[in-house]
């Protein structure tokens, strides 16, 4: 087993890193102080895209990219270490155009999208040109469980007709934000299979009778793209805006949130590598009662678990990246969901000791600490709780166990 880079990933991520040295950290606090200002940093992005673009650092999440498309096609596993490197300023991802939740858009677009469709919304979307929003979680219900949605898409002779309420619709205040990719009831028959029942449509944000109500804070964070709630009242599309079969909703979900689910812990694992790195800089500068940081037992042992758990998990994530391109989005979800708790779980770990080690300061925002503590609790939520992803994988044992009954009963002595 042979643990190195490929050389196209190695030079890969040469590239990747030299042009995140210097071009994207050079404008940190540039981004940061046009955020604060309240607005959204958007020529800065354009002109970091157009850069990234003609360096081939473009679009290299879709390991089926198009041939004629923009960008560079890369497998799951050659990706990992990029979106790694991409994951430590958590706003570069953007600028290569592998940022969510466009690029799980742009996974269901490219598998279910009519030709028509590709032409609207999935090649502006491969360009740069626009942005999307996926609109799936609703606030009263436990939208974990897809069948509790009760947002409609009532067919209404030529049209789909709309109603309900969304919320945490990542980057709905997006300046290029132009499409919603909205999840709801198509079918609200008792005789209907329960996971049958939902439909994906695509709604322009524009659309009259689209609301966006709010920008829902994290953990009292504002997210200058948005997390929004939005409101759908009577909001009418063309039926041929629907996305794949009707009634295919929850199959498209999975499709799209498999790959979604190991680009955000590919990111995870860059931001925890940061934090330790900023951590151990931290604690070799500081010292408390005549003993430097460093030197006490208790602070190692936060470095070396950090250490421990980050290796184990970047391991869990390439070897579920690997499954992936080998064997399918399917046969790697058990895989998936290991790594997608593992990560969030990781992340929560790893910057609170760094948080703890900085002190005061941890908590406010001269680090990025603060803020990735809040974007690895939120985590624990994103696309699918802890407890859903812990339920897939006792499932997964327990069925393993039943195909096999007897096979350890030599392991017993008889009394």
């Amino acid at each position: 087993m042979d643990f190195s880079f490929s050389p196209k990933t190695q030079g890969l991520r040469t590239r990747l890193g030299d042009f995140m040295e210097g071009l994207v950290l050079p404008n940190n606090e540039r981004w940061h102080r046009e955020v604060e200002q309240g607005h959204y940093p958007l020529e800065l992005l354009e002109d970091l895209k157009s850069q990234a673009k003609s360096e081939g650092l473009w679009n290299l999440f879709l390991p089926d990219l198009p041939s004629d498309a923009p960008g560079t096609r890369l497998t799951n596993l050659e990706y990992a270490p990029l979106a790694e490197i991409m994951g430590r300023v958590p706003w570069s991802p953007e600028v290569f155009n592998c940022n969510a939740p466009d690029t799980g858009n742009m996974e269901i677009l490219h598998l279910f999208a009519t030709p028509e469709q590709r032409r609207t919304w999935l090649e502006p979307l491969l360009a740069g040109q626009i942005r999307s929003v996926v609109s799936i979680t609703e606030p009263d219900v436990a939208s974990s469980d897809p069948t509790n949605l009760r947002t409609s898409i009532r067919r209404d002779g030529g049209s789909y007709v709309i109603n309900g309420r969304k919320w945490f619709n990542t980057g709905a205040m997006h300046p290029l934000a132009r499409l919603i990719v909205v999840l709801g009831v198509s079918d609200e028959r008792e005789e209907t299979p329960r996971h049958r029942r939902q439909s994906f449509v695509l709604v322009p944000i524009d659309a009259p009778g689209v609301e966006i109500v709010r920008n829902t804070p994290i953990m009292n964070h504002h997210s200058p793209e948005g997390h929004c709630e939005v409101l759908f009242r009577d909001v009418r599309v063309p039926a041929t805006n629907l996305l794949g079969e009707e009634g295919a909703g929850f199959a498209i979900a999975q499709a799209r949130l498999g790959p979604g689910r190991i680009h955000h812990c590919m990111r995870t694992i860059g931001q925890c590598e940061l934090a330790l790195e900023l951590m151990r800089e931290r604690v070799l500068e500081r010292s408390t009662f005549g003993t430097r940081l460093a030197d006490y037992s208790s602070i190692q042992q936060d470095i070396a678990h950090s250490r421990i758990e980050i290796d184990q998990a970047r391991l869990l994530c390439l070897h579920a990246a690997w499954l992936m391109d080998t064997q399918g989005n399917k046969a790697a979800r058990t895989q998936v969901s290991a790594i997608k708790v593992a990560a969030a779980q990781l992340q929560v770990r790893v910057v609170d000791r760094a948080i703890q080690a900085f002190g005061a300061m941890g908590l406010s925002d001269h680090t990025p600490l603060a803020y990735l503590w809040t974007w690895g609790r939120a985590l624990r939520f994103i696309d699918g709780p802890d407890e859903v992803h812990l339920r897939a994988i006792a499932r997964s044992e327990l069925k393993a166990a039943q195909a096999s009954p007897g096979r350890n009963l030599q392991h017993y002595r008889r009394g």
